[in-house]
């Protein structure tokens, strides 16, 4: 009898030590998984601040051809899309590019002109590439183009820019653009006709290689 009472002590005590390994083993592997969540959380944490890839086409537009180009360009890449939209709008008359006293005739010859946009691009910090489109205007970029420019950061960012005309090329419009950025990675830019084609468009985009 006392035998049997010793067998069954002995079994008691190896099932009770046999629950605390197993306990501690579960513990381990609950801390152990814990930890790999927090890990992760921050690699998450890191990788936004980093920046999220994303892509903004940003566009200005007085007649609609450049809006178009910019709608074909987003839906290309999946970007979103913002537009530079003037607090006072343009009026057929400040477009009259035979008047000298027109509003965009005196914008454009005086260099220090910055036209007021209404409405932010509020998460900016999201973007690491901007495309930035615009019309034609005297052979340069409408100087509501310099507002925006300059009313963002864009250093560590890849900008590339894209036009719209009758017949005059880009030129040398994106590069006094270039100057308004600070340690912006700036692509070249490309002209396009009024009524540019989707196929036109998105042959341009595909071709820059982007994700």
């Amino acid at each position: 009898m006392k035998y049997l009472s010793l067998i069954l002590s002995v079994l008691l005590l190896a099932c009770v030590l046999c629950a605390c390994t197993s306990g501690g083993r579960e513990e381990a592997v609950q801390n152990t998984s814990e930890e790999t969540a927090v890990q992760e959380t921050d690699l998450e944490d890191e990788t936004v601040s980093k920046g999220s890839g994303k892509i903004l086409v940003a566009y200005f537009s007085a007649s609609g051809n450049t809006k178009a180009v910019a709608e074909k360009t987003a839906e290309t890449v999946g970007a979103d899309i913002f537009e530079i939209v003037p607090s006072v709008p343009y009026t057929d008359s400040d477009l009259n590019y035979g008047d000298d006293n027109s509003r965009t005739t005196v914008e454009q010859n005086d260099d220090t002109a910055r036209p007021e946009i209404s409405g932010t691009v509020e998460n900016m910090e999201d973007y690491d590439t901007v495309f930035i489109g615009y019309p034609i205007w005297w052979g340069q970029a409408p100087k509501i183009m310099y507002t925006f420019l300059e009313s963002y950061d864009f250093n560590g960012k890849t900008i590339i820019p894209f036009c719209t005309s009758g017949s005059s090329p880009i030129g040398s419009s994106a590069e006094n653009m270039q100057s308004l950025t600070t340690g912006a990675s700036w692509l070249e830019g490309q002209r396009f006709s009024a009524g540019a084609s989707s196929e036109e468009v998105s042959g341009w985009v595909n071709s820059l290689g982007l994700k």
